[in-house]
């Protein structure tokens, strides 16, 4: 039975759903913010459930030795070392989607309280002075929307402002003009926006990209009397340069639940007339709190005990519904991965996957990291699916993925190739109807031979002779062979057997083997079935 930690605190009904589904659980809501206890017992458990308080560090990780899954409940992951994470082989997952409507209706309330100054207001007011003549607002209706970032978040904030009647812009790189028509905006780039917009709101994570999209450069190319809001994350915006233009009344106000450094105890925004700021509110609502929570417990049950992965920020995600089809394929591809990477001795430079058929159908990012774990895996046990493609890529391994419509007597196959610098070897297999993975061609020879965890490949000369060695070899040794499947190309060429052993090869009968002089390679394999 998998075992999680949630070590932030989660609503009951989140943590029932983890024994209800299976899975044990310990519900220590105040540990995320001792470090010291934390990495003290983190190695007990396979999946951490947090929210903005635990502190996921590289150092935390290093005591995670069973540690799978990581759930944030909640989009951001600030707290979370994900790099760390995926070195380490950790899923890393969040819920994007729980408290969308949530931070979707703080952005617009920001807007409406920056609109008409309703926090001035109602101190003024709770003051006992009726300053009506102060407090002068503007109409949404008609006005121009800026939207930075149309992702769902973006794309509800769309949906309430076109229903405010307001004229909506939107920039994201990654908007589509179809899409764009769909949401009912106009696509425009980033310089227009800033040019025509009389309310900019984002709706963006902060990357190395999206940092500082709002500087003070983008600041001053907006129109005159903008009013600004951000309820997305601290750091879009230029603090100092926002706090310069609103001084000079160039941005007429602006409205922040998010800041470069949390908490804000203090900011140059702060005092600031007309500026309207809150804690980090967006998602804090009863309803969301409720759903990021359950979504977290449902998606790390679904990864512990279906392997389905949803919402992952460094794996690709599989569904429950891919996970129950593409399993005997995704086993077929770490299979393929495995011959070929227990094969190769020299430096890998490529990675090269053909997927024929219905494999090319499948999700091709986890069959391809299922390859790719099973070539790492040659040379380090503890690597994963999650591990295996940052460490491919801190090597310089260029993998390359090649799709083709069904092309022979299969449905479907999967051929993984290695490149080095002095030869290319290449494997493929597909999965037979009764669910079993099948190597189907071995260097160009076509085979049919079961998958095995004990197995042995050997490589000869095309004469008679050979096959009673091998036999009479193993034969002598004690070793039983379960399945045997032979090969070649052409008579007198090379040939191919590989063997399913019953038990793993001793090294007396790899020398004994080598030491009849009739094998051009003899390489033991193991794999996990």
């Amino acid at each position: 039975m998998p075992k999680v930690l949630v070590s932030d605190k989660l609503s009951e009904t989140a943590v029932q759903i983890f024994r209800d589904r299976g899975v044990e659980v310990d519900y220590l809501p105040d540990v995320g913010k001792d470090k010291e206890k934390l990495a003290e017992i983190i190695g007990q458990y396979d999946g951490l459930a947090i929210r903005s308080a635990t502190k996921v560090t590289a150092k935390l990780l290093e005591n995670a030795g069973k540690l799978k899954v990581i759930g944030r409940a909640g989009i951001g992951v600030d707290n979370v070392d994900i790099p760390a994470a995926s070195k380490k082989g950790v899923i890393v997952m969040n819920t994007p989607f729980g408290n969308s409507v949530t931070t979707a209706e703080h952005a617009i309330a920001l807007m409406f309280a920056v609109a008409r100054q309703l926090p001035e207001a109602s101190v003024s007011t709770h003051e006992g002075k009726w300053e009506k003549n102060r407090f002068m607002g503007v109409e949404l209706f008609n006005k121009t929307l800026g939207v930075i970032g149309a992702g769902n978040i973006g794309s509800i904030v769309i949906d309430r402002a076109l229903g405010l009647h307001m004229k909506v812009l939107a920039y994201d790189p990654f908007l589509s003009e179809e899409r764009a028509k769909d949401l009912g905006v106009k696509k425009v780039e980033l310089d227009e926006l800033l040019a025509k917009a009389d309310f900019i709101t984002m709706h963006v994570p902060l990357t190395d990209k999206t940092r500082n999209i709002l500087s003070r450069e983008n600041l001053e190319k907006t129109r005159k009397g903008v009013r600004i809001i951000n309820a997305a994350r601290g750091g879009l915006i230029d603090e100092e340069a926002l706090a310069d233009l609103l001084k000079s009344g160039h941005v007429a106000g602006a409205a922040l639940d998010v800041f470069a450094t949390e908490p804000a105890t203090a900011s140059p925004l702060f005092g600031l007339p007309n500026v309207v700021v809150t804690p980090h509110l967006g998602a804090s609502t009863t309803e969301a709190q409720e759903n990021v929570a359950l979504q977290v417990a449902e998606q790390m049950s679904d990864y512990l005990l279906t392997g389905a992965v949803q919402n992952a920020l460094n794996m690709p995600s599989v569904t429950a519904e891919e996970a129950a089809v593409m399993g005997p394929w995704l086993k077929l591809a770490g299979h393929l991965g495995a011959f070929i990477g227990q094969m190769t001795d020299e430096p890998i430079k490529a990675i090269n996957v053909l997927y024929d058929g219905v494999a090319s159908e499948m999700n091709l990012k986890a069959l391809n990291a299922a390859v790719i774990a099973g070539v790492m895996q040659a040379t380090n046990p503890d690597v994963n699916m999650v591990s295996a493609p940052v460490m491919a890529a801190e090597r310089g391994v260029q993998v390359a993925t090649t799709t083709q419509a069904k092309s022979g007597v299969f449905d479907g196959y999967i051929k993984a190739t290695v490149v080095t610098d002095t030869r290319e070897r290449s494997i493929a297999g597909t999965v037979f109807s009764d669910g079993k993975p099948r190597f189907i061609q071995i260097r160009g020879i076509n085979v049919d031979a079961e998958i095995g965890e004990h197995m042995l490949y050997t490589r000869n000369r095309d004469v008679p002779g050979v096959i009673g060695a091998l036999g009479m070899t193993l034969g002598d040794l004690g070793v039983n062979i379960a399945n045997f499947t032979l090969g070649r190309t052409k008579t007198g060429d090379d040939a191919i057997a590989i063997l399913y052993l019953d038990e793993p090869l001793k090294p007396e009968a790899l020398e004994a083997l080598r030491a009849t002089g009739k094998f051009l390679q003899v390489r033991p394999l193991q794999f996990e079935v």
